[in-house]
């Protein structure tokens, strides 16, 4: 019986964080892997919320490959794959707190800057991408949060909302793909992920659809509205983590 319960809190879950995810192109992991791991072991919630991730990458991908901008997704990808040793190298010199503190501090800043002032930053061209993809790999390789640096890069390239989604997907289905290689390595795809990965499947599809739907009837100031205001409770999230030690 407690089993049966736990499973379907668990669909739950991953029911919530793929419509976010589907709808946004972000931010599944923000919800699924801290709400799992309340119900399952970390080393099960993380892989699954990785093969997730590639599912839902995936189908996006094969929908919509001609909104991605192929070249942001290009510099994003390979200059994370640069930044994430020096990740590494983060975790050996500075503590946890600190980095949380100081990212949360300026993506709050970022956010509220974007959400209150008259005029907008904006990128014209994706020249400046590896800066985004290259921060994305040191908190990717760090502490497994590439997310941050790609939304604010996203959100200064003013897409729409459906090229947003897109090329963010673009991006993650490698960097997901090489992420799981790395657990099934490391011995962490294990019967019990794969189980309830196949479990979770039918909702992951339901919702991936559903957050289609979402992001196609929204329009590119709402979109971004509701970017800023996640980028805003990611960075209060990072300052209580800190906090919290």
């Amino acid at each position: 019986m407690i089993e049966s319960y736990i499973t379907y809190l668990v669909l739950g879950i991953v029911f919530l964080a793929t419509l976010v995810r589907s709808a946004f192109g972000f931010g599944e992991a923000l919800i699924a892997v801290p709400l799992m791991a309340l119900f399952l072991p970390v080393k099960v919630a993380a892989p699954v919320a990785v093969l997730i991730s590639i599912t839902v990458a995936l189908i996006v991908t094969i929908q919509d490959w001609h909104h991605i901008h192929l070249e942001s997704a290009k510099r994003l990808v390979l200059s994370t794959f640069i930044g994430t040793p020096a990740g590494l190298l983060l975790l050996i010199f500075f503590t946890d707190q600190v980095v949380q503190a100081i990212l949360g501090l300026v993506i709050i800043a970022f956010a509220l800057y974007c959400l209150f002032s008259q005029t907008q930053l904006r990128l014209e061209n994706d020249q400046k991408a590896w800066i985004f993809g290259f921060g994305a790999g040191i908190l990717g390789g760090a502490y497994g949060m590439n997310g941050p640096p790609l939304v604010v890069y996203g959100a200064l390239r003013r897409w729409s909302p459906k090229r947003f989604r897109s090329t963010l997907q673009g991006y993650f289905l490698p960097a997901s793909i090489l992420a799981m290689t790395g657990y099934a390595i490391a011995g962490l795809w294990t019967y019990d992920v794969t189980w309830y990965f196949l479990l979770s499947l039918p909702v992951v599809l339901v919702a991936t659809f559903l957050g289609g739907m979402l992001n196609r009837r929204m329009s590119r100031q709402s979109f971004m509205y509701y970017i800023y205001v996640g980028l805003l409770l990611i960075g209060i999230m990072l300052i209580m983590q800190s906090i919290s030690g």
